[in-house]
Order: C-alpha cells, then structure tokens, then sequence
C-alpha cells in the first residue's frame, strides 16, 4: 500500500485549494443551473471538481476518481478518490455559512483518508486509518452523551419529496420531542465532521450519494463514533442512508431509524 500520509497531505492540497477557488467564487455572482427542480449546480462546482480531479491525475494518474459532477474513471483502480468538490451547493448560492470539500479515498473498497474543509469557517477536518482525527490539527473526539434527552441531533432532507422525505418529516418530528432539537444544516459531509468533533451527537439521512459521506465516515470513526445503516447493518458508501452517532446513543437511536426503515419496506 501507499504512503497514508502522502496521500493525506495530497488530499489536504485538493482541499485547500479548492478551498480557496470556493470562497473567492463568494465575491462574484452566483447563477446556478439545476440538476433538478431544486438540486443546484454552479460553475464553481465544476470549476472545484476540475481542479482537485486534476491535482489528483498529476500525483496519482493510475488512481480511479468518482467525483459528483464527472462521474466515474478509473473505476477498477484499487485506489478510488471519492470527491464532492462544493457539498452544500444551495447554502453556498444563499452565502449560507454551512458548505465544504470533501474527499475520501479508499483502497480496495476499504477508507483510508478523509478530509473535509468546512466553509467559510476553513475548518479543516482530516483523518489517516487509525491515526485518529484532528480538526485543524487538533485532536477530536466524539461526545460523552449517553441519554437521548440530552441529545443535540442533526439530520438532512434530499431533494426528492417522496415517501422517504416524508418518512424522514415523520422521524424528524419524533426526535424532536425526545431530544435537545434536531438542527439542519444542508451538508452531509459537514454533519458527520460535527458528530466527530462532539458538537452534535447523532446524524442520519436519506437519499445519500457516495461522495456525501466517502470522508466524514472514516473521520466519525476515528474520532470514536460509529456509523451503520439505519436499519442497524453495516454501512456503505453506495447505501442511500446512514446512521452516524457517538456510539453510546447508537442503540437508542437505531431504534427510531430502523423503525423508519420498516416503514418504507
């Protein structure tokens, strides 16, 4: 295997430069095209997606690359960069303070980095397999809550309003009112760095994609969370949902998703 720590610092180069290239894009004109009625793409995106696509061609031009807005090369590469080049698209539109690059690479399907700037604050979360995980450099760990009444909880809305949306709107009703709140910030990637950094405790989601959770997994992980299906199983990327917790209200939250999961079955 390659060097975990090259390809790391690589990582961390894509992201703050297309870091950079996003927040610059935040003093110029936004014009969106859609992907649908409500799902925003603007240049910026594809501008963000070229440039971190082409700084990982230049380092690593055997390594496969499954990014939000190309697609897939390379797919049969045992190193897969997985790149949501502008996670929060429609935050960025708005100058919504919750948006991010995010970029996970795996080996023969298994994570092995992750990184995650979140933006406009530029907290740069990161994470090597079993090296832990630091945001801007310093250690994190996940919370210490055990009771779900004293949990802040985090959740997501695809932009497709079908049943599970409605089944989501069902979920998000019932954990409010067992817990501290359920916030929603519009970005997954972001929404996994802040269970790891044990400012939420527990995030699940629908309609997921890839490149949504591809870094933030591995980064809840080493920051001592725990991350499966909301029914309970293990999770992959390429499943359309995800629980994501602390670990110590996994039992108790799984409970409610699996329920959900039920019902949509």
């Amino acid at each position: 295997m390659l060097d975990l720590n090259h390809i790391h610092d690589v990582a961390v180069q894509c992201g703050m430069s297309a870091g950079k290239l996003i927040l610059s894009a935040l003093d110029t004109p936004r014009v969106p095209d859609y992907k649908g009625k409500t799902d925003l793409v603007t240049k910026t995106d594809k501008e963000s997606e070229q440039l971190i696509c082409g700084l990982i061609h230049e380092e690593f031009p055997m390594h496969g690359i499954l990014a939000e807005e190309s697609g897939s090369s390379l797919p049969d590469a045992d190193y897969q960069w997985i790149v949501d080049p502008l996670d929060g698209t429609t935050n960025f539109v708005h100058n919504y303070p919750a948006f991010a690059v995010s970029i996970g690479v795996f080996h023969k399907n298994k994570p092995i980095v992750g990184i995650v700037l979140e933006l406009p604050a530029n907290r740069l979360f990161s994470a090597v397999e079993g090296q832990g995980a630091t945001c801007n450099g310093d250690s994190i760990r996940v919370s210490e809550v055990t009771a779900l009444n004293n949990a802040l909880l985090v959740t997501g809305f695809g932009y497709e309003h079908g049943e599970k949306w409605k089944e989501n709107m069902r979920l998000f009703q019932k954990l409010t009112d067992v817990t501290q709140g359920v916030r929603r910030l519009g970005a997954a990637s972001v929404d996994l760095c802040h269970v790891a950094l044990g400012i939420v405790d527990g995030f699940w989601e629908f309609d997921l994609h890839p490149w949504d959770t591809a870094a933030g997994i591995l980064i809840l992980v080493e920051a001592g969370g725990k991350v499966t299906g909301m029914d309970g199983k293990p999770f992959s990327i390429y499943d359309d949902n995800i629980l994501a917790t602390n670990g110590s209200l996994h039992p108790t939250l799984e409970a409610y998703t699996a329920d959900s999961i039920r019902t949509l079955t």
